[in-house]
């Protein structure tokens, strides 16, 4: 009987809902008795961590913590190195931060599932400086952030090396990796998304759809999501739209915005959100995405997807056949495609079918044959 491996999953911070969570979920699916190692736990806002056994270090007992770990940048990479994986043949880090700074000894294999390189070092870091989404913290992080960032670079850098193998969600991603980190790829395996959702949805009969009269963002509304940029281009076409989500410059794009545009910011269920994706003309981005799962939720949904043409959403994107792409983050470039857009057709089968390379089969299935070709090479 082949013994099978030991393996502990490792992630920046359990106290939240998102993409790398649905990423935490799949991987439990194939590895089910594997515990979840992190910084923070917080049980009250991060139930679906039920599932795993949840080990948490020393940070959970340090005040204000499982809040605001955005106040502890210095603590948290001391966090990870605590942790012990002496009983574990494989580590799976899934980051975009400190995750990967565990220490491994030789006979375990540590694999990071990386989700891009810690974005506020790097390839946002002028954003953070001006900006860092601290709220009422804003003044004397723009202060404190400069004075720090030497340091956390070099402590993200030393982090970064000690991973035996990266595996990159996007070909974005990749790029960034080779360039902040330094460091080959192993693979691109693209994060998992619930791309029959909508159908399932649809059949039970839990919703109507409207008619598809108005573009669609749905996003966090922070800089560097360039939702600004979707405003202002839209308020000179006078076309409508409709904006999902909350976030900081949430005040700051309602001012911007002409009655042709309107913000949902209360937290939707799948049914709610799935008929704004399918009664939508188009989905819309504007950033530099690490990916863009919802961008795959609006072509699951049968909807076109236009996007910044450097940005990991591009790989989601068929070019001319389940959308179209711009090529500079500016209004001037969002506007010409809006209009070469008015003139195009696409239908909603090749977007559906497009958005099934993205499933949950496909990332488990490319998840256990990486695994197993890494430890295999390993082993030699």
């Amino acid at each position: 009987m082949i013994k099978q491996p030991r393996i502990a999953f490792v992630y920046d911070r359990v106290n939240k809902w998102g993409g790398a969570e649905r990423v935490l979920l799949a991987l439990h699916e194939l590895w089910p008795e594997a515990p979840l190692f992190t910084a923070v736990y917080d049980p009250d806002r991060a139930g679906w961590a039920n599932v795993f056994a949840v080990k948490p270090s020393f940070m959970q007992y340090v005040p204000f913590a499982k809040h605001y770990h955005e106040w502890f940048p210095w603590l948290t990479p001391m966090a990870f190195e605590s942790f012990t994986f002496d009983d574990y043949d494989v580590v799976i880090s899934v980051t975009s931060a400190e995750a990967k700074f565990v220490i491994t000894k030789p006979h375990t294999l540590h694999i990071c599932y990386c989700l891009t390189p810690t974005r506020y070092l790097w390839s946002e870091e002028e954003t953070y400086r001006t900006t860092p989404g601290l709220g009422s913290a804003e003044p004397v992080a723009r202060r404190v952030f400069p004075a720090m960032l030497p340091m956390l670079k070099r402590w993200d850098a030393i982090g970064s090396s000690r991973p035996d193998y990266y595996i990159a969600i996007s070909e974005r991603v990749k790029a960034r990796i080779e360039k902040y980190y330094g460091r080959e790829v192993a693979a691109v395996i693209y994060p998992p998304v619930e791309t029959e959702i909508f159908e399932r949805e649809k059949a039970n009969g839990k919703r109507q759809t409207g008619k598809d009269d108005y573009f669609l963002v749905v996003s966090r509304l922070v800089r560097y999501k360039r939702i600004d940029l979707i405003v202002e281009a839209l308020n000179e076409l006078r076309l409508p739209l409709v904006i999902i989500g909350s976030g900081y410059e949430e005040r700051l794009l309602g001012e911007r915005a002409s009655d042709t545009i309107s913000f949902v910011s209360r937290h939707l269920t799948d049914a709610e959100l799935g008929a704004y994706y399918e009664s939508c003309r188009a989905f819309i981005s504007a950033a530099d995405e690490d990916f863009g799962i919802a961008a795959v939720e609006a072509q699951a949904a049968g909807k076109p997807v236009i996007c910044y043409r450097h940005s990991g959403v591009s790989e989601i994107v068929q070019e001319g056949i389940t959308g179209m792409l711009f090529s500079a983050q500016t209004r001037e470039s969002l506007v010409d495609a809006l209009e070469k857009f008015e003139k195009m057709k696409f239908t909603n089968t090749a977007c559906r079918i497009n958005a099934e390379r993205f499933s949950k089969d496909i990332f488990q299935k490319r998840m256990k044959e990486t695994m197993k070709r890494l430890v295999s090479a390993r082993a030699l």
